[in-house]
């Protein structure tokens, strides 16, 4: 509770002519006219929830909740044939870093690591049906301690409904007519508010074996009072937001049919002509486990499971396709980069250690350097064939726009798990028409 050091570099400014509001009532525009759009299930919901054990189509899983990584996923798996194979042993954020690229005094130091220094738990909102939520909706409540040590409850922090999510597949013969068949998904959300902005996430299970990963980004930009920055883009009346960027640390702790999994790097490279094949080439070591995305090979990441073979003889696999694969483009010098090293690839591979939970250390808010992945692959661990966890580093590099004020509308970035191999055809004939004209 020492005073150690005063800044101001305060200049004085005389208030804008615009005001940058965004309530009705403020803002004083009319309201356009929407009309009502109604989702119901007269026959109830399609799944199943016993305490936290989570039952829809083929899947299940459990739902979980904790005050740092806020919705975690676990004992994720998928029945076929009758036998429950295991996908995954626990999804969750493991970290979530954001540097300020403006250089004024306003913003230089504002980094925030939004899951080590606040904890998307204790963020976690509570979500109101109509609103945040549409349909047959279930919610979970989810317990926190506060700053006491008590128990705070937050009532509705977890939703789980269903949604349409278009066509499944379709194909029209010109024999047998046409054939078409519409998809659902099982959708599992929370929203935290992390000071000015909101993190919406969405984790979505489909009947064709996809997970995908979806996180929305809406709030109120951070600005500050100028006519022009080169870091910066001009929102309103002397007012810019700097530019930012949101870096995601999925951590994936994936068993694809069992614990002991190989991850493959995966690239199309062209040949003579029309040519095209795919490389595959195993990543043995933490080393060859430091991945980076490569749009001109249109590089991706599979998890196999080298123990098993599918009907076709080939080992099943899930694989990571990313998106929103940005570059730090930071200085390896900078503060910044030193505490968060993570953000220097997009994907790393480590043997699983009960221990290793956060790439960025414990403490990020005591850091003067990572203490977690880079120390921990220092070692240079063997991955093949072993219980492996994989670290998938996403985000927005976020350029605001005058669009985004005064608030913004949701930036949308995702990442999909995709089957590859995990079955011998396509996991869906079994799918019923949703209406007789589905079969004509």
């Amino acid at each position: 509770m020492t005073l150690l050091e005063l800044e101001d570099s305060e200049v004085s400014a005389d208030r804008p002519e615009v005001r940058g509001e965004y309530l009705p009532r403020l803002t004083g525009m009319p309201m356009r006219e929407v009309k009502p759009l109604q989702i119901t299930q007269p026959a109830g919901v399609g799944f199943t929830l016993e305490g936290r054990l989570l039952t829809w189509q083929n899947w299940q899983l459990r739902v979980g909740f904790n005050h740092r990584e806020g919705l975690v996923l676990h004992q994720v798996g998928f029945s076929d044939a009758g036998r429950l194979r295991p996908v995954a042993h626990r999804l969750s954020f493991a970290e979530m870093i954001v540097p300020y690229r403006d250089t004024s005094p306003d913003h230089y130091r504002r980094t925030a690591f939004d899951i080590g220094e606040w904890g998307l738990g204790f963020m976690t909102t509570s979500l109101a049906l109509g609103c945040d939520c549409l349909g047959e909706i279930t919610y979970l409540d989810a317990v926190v301690h506060d700053s006491r040590g008590e128990p705070r409850t937050i009532p509705n922090a977890i939703c789980i409904h269903e949604e349409d999510s278009g066509v499944l597949w379709k194909h029209v013969d010109s024999v047998i007519g046409a054939q078409v068949r519409r998809a659902r998904r099982l959708v599992i959300s929370f929203h935290v508010t992390v000071a000015n902005y909101e993190y919406l996430v969405y984790w979505r299970f489909y009947q064709d074996g996809n997970i995908e990963c979806e996180v929305r980004a809406t709030g109120i930009v951070v600005t500050s009072e100028a006519s022009s920055s080169a870091n910066g883009t001009l929102v309103d009346q002397r007012t810019y937001a700097p530019f930012h960027q949101h870096f995601i640390v999925a951590r994936l702790d994936l068993d694809v049919d069992g614990p002991a999994n190989t991850a493959y790097v995966t690239e199309s490279r062209p040949v003579e002509g029309l040519g095209l094949t795919l490389h595959e080439a195993p990543l043995r070591t933490e080393s060859e486990g430091k991945q980076d995305y490569d749009w001109a090979t249109q590089r991706s990441w599979k998890i196999a499971n080298p123990n098993k073979q599918n009907g076709l003889g080939v080992t099943p696999a899930y694989k990571l396709v990313p998106s929103g694969a940005i570059p730090q483009l930071i200085d390896p010098s900078e503060p910044v980069f030193r505490r968060a090293e993570v953000i220097g690839h997009t994907l790393w591979v480590t043997p699983y250690r009960e221990d290793e939970r956060w790439p960025c250390g414990d403490f990020p808010n005591l850091s003067e350097h990572d203490t977690g992945l880079p120390v921990w692959t220092a070692a240079d661990r063997p991955i093949e064939n072993t219980d492996i966890v994989l670290w998938y580093v996403f985000g927005i590099h976020h350029i605001p726009r005058p669009e985004d004020w005064p608030v913004m509308p949701v930036d949308i970035v995702s990442f999909w798990l995709k089957p590859s191999g995990f079955f011998d055809r396509n996991p869906t004939l079994d799918v019923p028409p949703s209406h007789p004209s589905c079969e004509r």
